[in-house]
């Protein structure tokens, strides 16, 4: 039986780290760190993001600015507040809730935020850094960095390790095969066109789940003993539930917790570290900002 993972600890003792340092930078007479987080339209799961991220800023020191925008807001009003708040000293993070309206270029409006203030690490530039060796990003993309730091605070072992990356989105599985290859293992990335794929997975002794594709992975598909990280979250019907519906990763759990040696539950794994690497990366923003003289 797998040793469960706790993203939801891990995540609070990180916040609570987050804090302390916040609270040393402004005993040291800086002003705290700021987040803008800029929200498009009123889809109710953007907006449940929207209040966790401002409550966890509140929670960490953090002061959070928000910027609610109507559904049908132009794409050059939308670019005009990110130029606002690109030269705004108090902000040193730009958060831009996902997915956008399908009239606004969602490329264009990533691009579009300073360098200095991705922390969602999604910036092109930010991602060349990370995908070229030698380089350093400014930034790290949050769910896959968290998916590394629960590795990490696991002791769990990266260097030397073969490790199976499912999916190869832009914000997920890109950027957690570059991070798992940073730290020396040797990486493969599969996806909806990988041949045999179980056979592959199967090679793994960590493995990365973000296909969008409830229960998924099975656990036959497990190597034993190896190292599950559920990226996903996907509703499924459940009329036992009030809600007529129930969260499930992309890893069937229940089977592949007899098999594997570690894995993260859904919820309360990845998810809880994606907003905490947002705060580390907004303190880290402020730091530098400090350093800079600002």
């Amino acid at each position: 039986m797998a040793k469960i993972i706790d993203g939801k600890a891990f995540a609070t003792c990180i916040q609570d780290e987050i804090k302390m340092e916040v609270a040393s930078l402004t005993a040291a007479g800086n002003t705290p760190p700021g987040l803008a987080v800029v929200l498009v339209g009123a889809r109710k799961d953007s907006q449940t993001y929207v209040r966790m991220k401002k409550k966890a800023c509140a929670d960490a020191g953090i002061v959070s600015f928000g910027y609610d925008l109507a559904e049908d807001v132009s794409e050059a009003e939308l670019l005009a507040l990110i130029d606002q708040l690109n030269q705004n000293h108090e902000i040193n993070g730009i958060l831009v809730q996902l997915p956008l309206p399908s009239h606004i270029n969602e490329e264009r409006v990533l691009d579009h935020i300073s360098i200095e203030k991705d922390v969602d690490g999604l910036h092109p530039l930010n991602v060349g850094r990370l995908a070229m060796k030698g380089r350093v990003p400014l930034f790290v993309p949050c769910t896959p960095r968290g998916c590394i730091e629960l590795l990490l605070r696991s002791g769990i072992a990266i260097e030397g390790k073969e490790a199976v990356v499912i999916g190869r989105s832009n914000i997920v599985g890109v950027p957690a095969a570059l991070l798992l290859q940073e730290r020396n293992a040797t990486v493969t990335v599969a996806h909806s066109r990988t041949p045999h794929i179980a056979e592959v997975v199967r090679r793994a002794d960590i493995v990365v789940a973000a296909i969008g594709k409830a229960n998924f992975v099975k656990g036959d598909w497990i190597k034993p003993g190896a190292a599950v990280i559920d990226v996903g979250i996907n509703a499924v019907d459940d009329p036992s539930d009030k809600r007529g519906y129930k969260l499930v990763g992309d890893v069937d759990y229940e089977s592949c917790r007899q098999v594997a040696g570690a894995i993260t539950p859904v919820p309360g794994g990845v998810g809880p570290m994606t907003i905490a690497m947002l705060l580390q990366n907004t303190v880290e923003s402020r730091k530098r900002q400090i350093n800079a003289g600002l």
